[in-house]
């Protein structure tokens, strides 16, 4: 008898970010023994995972499950988790917009879902929030489409499009677009008053001006991750909000048990910056704002698509942060959202506090189908 489980899994770049994929069903019903075997998986607590499939970076270590619909309204069940490199922790508490965008592709390719060509849509359940997503997905010969010429800032090549709509995940976490019913609170910090502004919508998210944290807004990872200062005060905001939507009783508990979500971002208006990926030259017109994400207290190299989604519809809410620095876009109802590896457009339509769209393009490709090894010695 071997001394190792085997476990069917799917390695798949989704969006700008790269996931395992799982069966519900050959995973243990016991919670437990789930996130053990899920930890072991992934190689954590262990910041090089070495001893598992993970990558050593937040946009690398996300997990997906995805079962039989509960729901009667949707195709399939999709459970998203982020796993802390550092700690033996398996966040459920949000969604990962990037990590979706390789739900439809693998419902199909999985036969979850019956593949119509040209074009399949899915009815994705999130569990996480209990809201629903949907993708259009290209197919082709009973497959997703992999192959074509749509190109995202942050992956290499082009890939197939694929259409993300988030709009029915307005109050994903919180019940409300605006979890304090304000579009800014004041919030007391240890380096005093900050305003905020909390937007829930596909995942919650914390606004703030640049300037109000001492940064520009443009600035690269290198310089943001080096500056333990301002990651520790960021956290500290993140904490708070945490608290204040009530996602977590204490600040301690918001950072240990609810690192991923609600994330936090520093925003302001158009203006020049160099991608960090590139070296090119982003222009001031080529954005309709400026945005640098934090996720698991460092800084997303890209963009979240689920923060895209609440970023493009807190900026169609007067009176936020992010509707302050926003570009007059006239009737244009898409949002460009520079981030440090480029251009992320999404398609937000606000309309009386009532979200109507919010959706963007992404690709996704799988990479690996296989099995993964657990080590039993290692669940006790």
């Amino acid at each position: 008898m071997s001394d190792q489980m085997r476990i069917p899994c799917v390695i798949m770049r989704a969006g700008t970010s790269k996931g395992i994929f799982l069966k519900e069903n050959d995973l243990p019903a016991d919670q437990n023994l789930r996130d053990k075997v899920i930890l072991r998986i992934f190689g954590s607590p262990d910041v090089r995972q070495i001893d598992g499939l993970a990558g050593a970076d937040p946009l690398t270590s996300k997990l997906a499950i995805i079962g039989p619909s509960t729901h009667p309204d949707a195709d399939v069940d999709y459970t998203f988790a982020q796993v802390s490199i550092t700690d033996a922790v398996v966040d459920y508490n949000g969604n990962c917009g990037n990590i979706s965008a390789g739900v439809g592709p693998f419902a199909i390719d999985e036969s979850f879902v019956k593949a119509v060509e040209p074009m399949t849509r899915v009815c994705i359940h999130n569990t996480n929030t209990g809201k629903l997503l949907y993708a259009e997905v290209e197919v082709e010969d009973g497959k997703a489409k992999v192959s074509g010429d749509c190109k995202i800032d942050g992956v290499p090549g082009t890939n197939a499009p694929e259409l993300m709509d988030f709009s029915d995940t307005a109050g994903a976490a919180t019940g409300k677009v605006l979890p304090t019913g304000n579009v800014v609170d004041v919030l007391s910090t240890s380096k005093g008053d900050i305003d905020v502004s909390i937007v829930d919508v596909a995942n919650p998210c914390i606004f703030v001006h640049a300037a109000d944290v001492g940064m520009k807004g443009t600035e690269t990872p290198d310089v943001i991750d080096g500056n333990a200062e301002l990651l520790a005060y960021l956290e500290e905001i993140r904490a708070k909000c945490c608290v204040k939507i009530g996602m977590a009783a204490t600040e301690k508990e918001a950072s240990e048990k609810s690192p991923a979500f609600p994330m936090i971002a520093f925003v302001t208006k158009p203006e020049d910056y160099v991608d960090f990926s590139t070296g090119n030259t982003i222009a001031a017109d080529a954005v309709d704002l400026v945005s640098r994400l934090m996720f698991m207290q460092v800084l997303h190299k890209t963009y979240a698509g689920t923060a895209t989604a609440c970023t493009g519809s807190a900026a169609r809410i007067d009176g936020t942060i992010v509707n302050q620095v926003l570009r007059d876009t006239g009737d244009e109802d898409t949002v460009r959202i520079g981030h440090p590896a480029g251009v992320i457009p999404v398609v937000s339509i606000v309309k009386d506090g009532v979200v109507e769209k919010a959706a963007l393009i992404r690709t996704a490709r799988r990479i690996m189908e296989g099995y993964v090894y657990v080590e039993k010695a290692k669940l006790v």
